[in-house]
């Protein structure tokens, strides 16, 4: 338990009535809820609040009242005299955590409310007590009223920025609809069994021992998708590294860069390692594989990963940032390269929602200059035949498509490659000029990924063109 929960327990509860059960639950979600807002992301945000034994229960409120944040705002702000803007940050996240557990949760919205309330004497916000209970109660009143208000709005109705709507009906005019609700719900356990210590059916037979249903994805052939949500310590052999937490649509990254024993290999922007453990295991181990990021905590993360998948020696981990190609150019050419271009996160918005209130459309400008500078020096390391994996958990084309053509365009070296055929792509992939997207709403249940496959020309090749 942190300090600063304990201090806050003990003030609010000498010389008064103990909290209600629940109300420190949302007095912490409100705290990330904040911190969220005010710029932070909800994992470093929860991360702050320390091991407190409802961890998972103020996670599951938090990222649900920023799933949902973007439509209560504009509701609550009629219920408030003055500009909802001017009251302090905690209480604007605690009305918006309570709103959301009176409309997505099964509890009594009477006991909501006294939570709240008791929630509000925790966080310090004793004045404002009865201020919260007068509004949500009057929101209990009005909720239809209120929320038919605000619905007219696509934006509102999906709690959704406006640029963000804008740029997927841009994109993707007769999917747009299908993507905000898929964004908005909530995402599937699916695990990535290592088939080289077991089979997928195998392991189904574990979780059915363990009393968890599950069944196999239809196209990805390590793929396992756990049918309620479960801490991963309940598992069967999570801790022995049999299978890890994955999306289907990350999981086509290793066969998409066919990799075959021996080759020298890059995993650039490396971390947090799911990839890594997954190009090993698909290759047994017998690849050199050199994994990098530019950030030491982050690689700290893949080399915890390879640890428990009890690979941490077939690899070797290297802090090295992808626009230096004074430094990229020392570590030599390779075979095959991964490249998990940092993007917008657009299409992993329903595994993190806080993307809503942290991502800004200006965002995308710098964003596609990192990807193109990445993308460009990581070429530069690989050997004439090899292969190029670009990949983004985007669904915006400036980041996937848009960057692979301007790509093309200016290196002359450079072709786009056709998929490996052996590898069974999802239902609903849409394949394009500039290589291949998946969207969340698609019939195969994925995230939103962006992939596409690039090879350095052979030098004979290379002569031809000249």
């Amino acid at each position: 338990m942190s300090a600063r929960r304990t201090a806050g327990g003990a003030a609010a509860g000498r010389g008064r009535d103990p909290l209600a059960p629940g109300a420190t639950t949302l007095a912490e979600a409100a705290r990330v809820l904040a911190a969220v807002r005010a710029g932070q992301s909800a994992d470093a945000a929860l991360a702050a609040l320390g091991a407190i034994p409802d961890l998972r229960a103020v996670r599951a409120v938090a990222l649900g009242a920023m799933r949902w944040t973007l439509r209560f705002l504009p509701a609550l702000a009629q219920l408030l005299a003055r500009p909802l803007a001017e009251a302090p940050p905690l209480l604007q996240a605690l009305l918006l955590v309570a709103v959301h557990q009176l409309e997505h949760s099964r509890n009594p919205p009477e006991s909501t409310a006294h939570r709240a309330v008791d929630a509000a004497r925790a966080l310090g916000l004793e004045h404002a007590a009865a201020l919260v209970n007068a509004i949500l109660r009057r929101f209990l009143r009005e909720r239809v009223r209120l929320l038919a208000s605000v619905d007219a709005d696509l934006a509102v109705r999906s709690a959704h920025p406006e640029w963000l709507v804008a740029a997927l009906r841009s994109a993707w005019p007769q999917s747009v609809e299908g993507i905000l609700e898929a964004n908005n719900a909530h995402p599937p356990l699916t695990l990535r069994v290592d088939l080289s210590r077991l089979s997928r059916a195998d392991y189904l037979q574990r979780l059915q021992a363990a009393e968890l249903p599950a069944h196999g994805s239809e196209w990805c052939p390590s793929a396992v998708i756990v049918e309620r949500p479960v801490a991963v310590g309940r598992l069967p052999g999570f801790s022995e590294g049999l299978v890890s937490v994955q999306d289907a649509a990350a999981q086509l990254a290793a066969p998409l860069l066919d990799v075959a024993p021996g080759m020298r290999v890059l995993d650039a922007c490396a971390a947090p390692g799911g990839k890594t453990g997954h190009l090993l295991e698909t290759t047994h181990g017998d690849i050199e594989l050199l994994a990098v990021d530019n950030d030491p905590r982050r690689l700290e993360r893949v080399v915890e990963n390879l640890r428990r998948l009890g690979r941490e020696g077939e690899a070797r981990c290297l802090r090295l940032d992808l626009r230096d190609g004074v430094a990229l150019a020392a570590l030599g050419h390779f075979e095959r390269i991964l490249l998990d271009a940092p993007c917008s996160g657009t299409g992993v918005i329903r595994r993190h929602p806080d993307i809503k209130l942290l991502r800004r459309s200006s965002d995308l400008v710098g964003l596609a200059a990192t990807q193109l500078a990445v993308l460009t020096t990581s070429f530069e390391r690989l050997k004439p035949g090899g292969r190029l994996l670009y990949a983004t958990c985007s669904v915006l084309p400036a980041e996937g498509a848009g960057i692979v053509a301007e790509f093309l365009a200016r290196e002359p070296g450079a072709r786009l490659a056709p998929f490996p055929a052996a590898v069974r792509l999802p239902p609903a992939a849409i394949h394009g000029p500039f290589g291949l997207q998946l969207l969340p709403d698609s019939a195969a249940a994925t995230d939103g990924f962006h992939y596409a496959c690039i090879e350095r020309a052979t030098l004979a090749a290379a002569d031809g063109r000249q």
